[in-house]
């Protein structure tokens, strides 16, 4: 399949990156130490895309040992392995940050690097859900859910923000930064602390509040992973209403249909209302098969980003349209019509599920991961080769390497003694 047309090409010649970052943190203390100290660490000849893919390296062993030690995501692991989720998790961003710096130190920066970067944490969302999971002994449950559904959607605003606005922002207090320190600092105290049930109890009682008469039972006993669930929702309420804001203030600059663009949320939505009625018709998926199935939606979610970060660069329509949500909309018909057989007050109404809800639907849902894999790593590759094609380069090797003074002697060959460009 192709998904870039030859006539739209030439379009990535055009591309300019642009991002506005008002992180304190990142202005004052991450970037100095990444510029000054952490790149010199790396050669000149090192790709910055292969710096993004080392980065993620670390993300994906830190996975491995949460399947080793806790597949259930609701046992307590050894403290050492929090610890190593830390580091990974610091290094995955110290990666992600100094390959930029790398693609200006090496003159590769270019639409390539944005497309990779953005898929690569695309796939580290749904991951680093899981290990959050893990460390906080959500299990396979509604609340593992919904952080993924909140980590999926600040991704997905923010990548449909830049697709309209032109302009990566991020906020003064943002994911890529401060989200990411937040989690470092959970990890390594999950494991200093002894275990991830520490943050099971709950958080007032632990902190010696007395329980007020006006204090409901229920606010009062909440668990500190209930509160992060709080925060969370508040703060993806306030990142979409500033990004609808965003959209809406830069196509109206343009001239263009200001609130016609909040549609392009609607994909996003209506993928989500197949999940929670699939996990909601399917409970053995939910309770019992999770991990494998958040996989499945990451790389729903990393798909949709992936087509509308290709549309941003080559000057596409934007992206409403993803085959992943087939079979999943499928899953969700076949399980629905023995709910009508049973519950209809019209006889008849309904079908007989080809699935149950047994082994044959958990074959389904791998049948899906699968597909899941198939076609994102299809459009990735494809995608990048063609890139790579047009642009005379390679993806994780620097093919055409930088030396200093080479634009300059060039540029006075093309010229005459008296300043005039030759014929």
């Amino acid at each position: 399949m192709v998904y870039v047309r030859q006539e739209k090409l030439p379009n990535l010649k055009q591309y300019k990156y642009s991002s506005v970052d008002h992180s304190l943190t990142s202005k004052y203390i991450l970037k100095p130490f990444y510029n000054n100290v952490v790149i010199k660490c790396f050669p000149t000849t090192m790709a910055p895309n292969l710096i993004t893919l080392t980065g993620f390296s670390f993300v994906i062993a830190n996975l491995l040992t949460l399947l080793w030690y806790n597949p259930t995501l609701d046992q307590d692991c050894p403290p050492w392995v929090y610890y190593s989720w830390a580091a990974g998790l610091l290094l995955y961003q110290t990666f992600d940050a100094v390959d930029g710096t790398q693609a200006r130190r090496t003159r590769q920066s270019g639409p390539l690097g944005e497309l990779f970067d953005h898929g690569v944490d695309a796939c580290n969302t749904a991951l680093e859900v899981l290990i959050f999971a893990g460390s906080q002994n959500m299990g396979q449950s509604w609340k593992t859910v919904a952080t993924l559904f909140a980590s999926l959607m600040t991704f997905y605003v923010q990548t449909w923000d830049e697709y309209h606005t032109k302009t990566l922002t991020f906020g003064v207090v943002n994911g890529p930064v401060e989200g990411i320190l937040i989690l470092v600092g959970v990890y390594a105290f999950t494991g200093f602390i002894g275990g991830a049930h520490f943050w099971q109890q709950s958080l007032l009682a632990t902190f010696g509040v007395p329980q007020l008469s006006f204090l409901p039972d229920f606010v009062y006993n909440l668990s500190f992973t209930d509160w992060y669930l709080v925060q969370g929702s508040i703060v993806l309420v306030l990142n979409t209403l500033e990004s609808a804001r965003n959209v809406i203030k830069a196509r109206r600059a343009r001239g263009d249909r200001s609130r016609y663009a909040l549609v392009g949320l609607g994909p996003f939505f209506i993928t989500w209302g197949f999940i929670v009625l699939y996990l909601a018709l399917q409970p053995n998926i939910l309770h019992c098969h999770l991990v494998p199935f958040t996989l499945f939606c990451g790389l729903v979610n990393a798909y949709s980003v992936g087509q509308m970060i290709t549309a941003h660069l080559v000057k596409l329509d934007f992206p409403y349209w993803n085959v992943l949500v087939v079979p999943l909309s499928l899953g969700v018909i076949d399980s629905f019509g023995p709910v009508l057989l049973k519950h209809s007050p019209i006889p008849g109404i309904g079908w007989p599920s080809a699935l149950g809800d047994g082994v044959y639907q958990v074959a389904f849902m791998f049948c899906m991961l699968g597909m899941a894999v198939g076609v994102y790593g299809s459009f990735v590759v494809d995608v990048i080769v063609t890139i790579c094609d047009y642009l005379d380069i390679w993806c994780l090797t620097i093919k055409h390497p930088y030396v200093e003074g080479q634009e300059e002697s060039t540029a006075s060959k093309q010229l005459e003694p008296n300043g005039k460009k030759t014929s």
